[in-house]
Order: C-alpha cells, then structure tokens, then sequence
C-alpha cells in the first residue's frame, strides 16, 4: 500500500537521522545518545471496547534513538509496530462487529525526568519520566467472514468496501477515511542504569488519535440495497452482522457506533538502550588514530 511504504521510509529516515554528517559534526558526546529496542502491548479503546483501557492487548515491538540534552531532558525518535482488535462487550453483542489491524507507528517526543538522571555525573542511576509529543501512524482494519455459499473463511478489508457508506453517492457527507493518521502519544514511566552505558526502562503510554475509524465502526447504519448494488454482498455482510448472531437486520439511520469520541490506543512496553560510546566509539577512536 502506498500509505505503508511512505510510513516505512519516513520511519527509515528519522531513525537514521543520528548517522547523518550533522550530528556527526554536532560533537554530542557520544554517552549522551543511545538507540535501543522495545517490547510490550499494544491495547485498542474505541466503538468495539466502549473505550476501555482494559482491552486486549497484543504483542508490539519496535526501536529509537534517545538523545539526553542534560540531566532533566531527552529526546526520543522511535518507531513500533503491532496490532489492534476488539470486539463487542457483551451489553451490545448484537451487533456483532469485530476487527483486527496491524499498526506501524512513528513519534517523536520529549522525555522529562523528575530527578537527576545518572548520564551527567549525578549519583542517582534511575528516575520516574514523562513523555509527549507527536506521531504518525499506519493502519488498515480488516473482518473475518465465512461464505455462507461456499463455506470459505477469509479476511477482508474493511476501509475499501464503505460500510457506512463512504463514497456512495447517497451518502456525499461521508468521505473514506485515511489509512495515514496522526496521533499524540503521552504516557509515564521508569529508567534505571545497571551500567554507565545500558539504560532499561518500563513505560505505559496513551495514543490519542484524531480519527473514530481504527475498527471501522463510528456512526450508522446504511441503506443496505445501496451498498449492495455499489459493493456487493461482502460489504453488505460486513457492514450489518446482527443476523449472524440471531438478530434482526438494522434499519437505515439506527446507531453503529458513537461518533461523538475518537478511537485510542495504549502501548506498554520495556526497553533496553545501550550508548554511541559502547556501539561507535571504537570506530572514532580508529578515525582518531
């Protein structure tokens, strides 16, 4: 997808931003940047958890470049990718909605420590921090359906086959929504130094995010036989599943979701960072030389 590949290399190109001959000629010492790898949870809170922080959480990964300004501030450029699902709580399970999407997201933020961090001189090797900044994010919910004709299981893709209509002429108020969003992530944590030159850290944050449509699921239902002669029985299937758990089709306008609050996400994880000094600096010791 064109949207993933642009995410991708401009995820490439912010976590190769600490190699480019401007930092290089920056002389940062090199104990005062680290990269490292995170690991963890990501939760999904929107229409089909009624925004609940206590989700389902699936497995996320990913890796930054943190540089500590002084003993209070640090930057941190990082990328993860995981994936979201839900489904309905039981007291709207009629509705019989569910979603699963792979997420790749990219953040810049700023890091603040509430007591002076280890890395310039300090005696104290950990500290509570908080986080905030901003991000960039990929996504693309998805269904699984059987064919009732043909008895076959597949996944479709939610976004193309307008499930509340988006992109019939019927509906010129509901426009597809984009598959490239922004969020702001921010969020509490702790790091501690076992050694001059490894950080580890364990942090929860919050992804605050400005679309409703991470499970495809916001406003009403449709008018089916315009959805059908436009999309076809998949979309049909997939934009009003009552009937699959032994309820009636809904009628035109009836509530789907609420759109009167964005979708979130929540990503938990545990970090290990190591310094330039430890990964580069035998090589500018040998330029040095």
């Amino acid at each position: 997808m064109p949207q993933r590949k642009a995410l991708i290399y401009l995820l490439l190109a912010t976590l190769l931003l600490p190699f480019t001959p401007f930092h290089g000629a920056a002389q940062t010492n090199l104990s005062h940047m680290e990269l490292g790898l995170n690991g963890g949870g990501m939760n999904y809170m929107g229409d089909l958890n009624n925004q609940s922080i206590l989700g389902k959480a699936n497995l996320a990964g990913g890796a930054f470049f943190r540089m500590q300004f002084n003993d209070r501030w640090a930057l941190n450029i990082g990328g993860s990718y995981g994936h979201l699902e839900g489904g309905n709580p039981d007291f709207m399970a009629w509705r019989n909605l569910s979603f699963k999407s792979h997420l790749l997201e990219g953040t810049l933020r700023m890091e603040f420590n509430f007591w002076p961090y280890g890395l310039f001189g300090t005696d104290l090797h950990w500290t509570p921090f908080i986080f905030g900044g901003f991000g960039f994010f990929t996504f693309n919910p998805m269904a699984q359906w059987q064919n009732p004709n043909t008895g076959e299981t597949d996944w479709y893709e939610l976004q193309p086959l307008g499930t509340e209509g988006q992109g019939l002429n019927q509906y010129p108020d509901r426009s597809y929504y984009s598959l490239l969003q922004v969020n702001m992530p921010f969020g509490i944590g702790v790091k501690m130094m076992p050694s001059k030159s490894v950080t580890i850290a364990m942090e929860y944050g919050f992804r605050k995010t400005w679309t409703d449509y991470l499970d495809d699921v916001s406003t009403t239902y449709i008018d089916l036989e315009a959805l059908r002669s436009s999309r076809g029985e998949v979309a049909v299937a997939l934009s009003d599943r009552s009937a699959e758990a032994g309820g009636v089709t809904n009628a035109h306008g009836i509530k789907r979701g609420d759109d009167s609050l964005n979708d979130w996400f929540s990503y938990f994880n545990i970090s290990v960072s190591v310094s330039f000094d430890i990964l580069f600096g035998w090589l500018m010791k040998k330029k040095c030389d």
